[in-house]
């Protein structure tokens, strides 16, 4: 990822309260730090629901849907539960993606 340079002006409160959670009085470090624990925390988060999601289903992403396209996953694919869970699944899955781009 390459380096933006703006400026960026936030209220002295927010300031204080940013540097105070991430314990450092550098605004940059600070602000660098919030987001990269954010960014782990999403990650985890979105593991955890893939995880759940392939205990459910018993098979990766990629398998079940490819049995949803196929008509061989033993569920009607256009059945609600099976829907949801494709596209929830589907969306942990793209934003997992997303969301490690921005690992340092």
């Amino acid at each position: 990822m390459g380096t933006m340079h703006s400026s960026l002006t936030i209220s002295p409160r927010s300031g204080r309260l940013l540097t105070g959670i991430a314990e450092t009085p550098d605004f940059e470090a600070a602000l660098q730090k919030i987001l990269s624990e954010y960014i782990e925390l999403k990650i985890e988060r979105l593991e955890q629901d893939i995880r759940d999601f392939e205990a459910k289903w018993g098979m990766s992403f990629p398998e079940f849907a490819e049995r949803c396209e196929a008509g061989t996953l033993g569920r009607d694919p256009y059945d609600y539960e099976v829907e949801k869970d494709f596209w929830e699944w589907e969306k942990a899955v793209t934003l997992l993606e997303h969301y490690r781009k921005f690992r340092e």
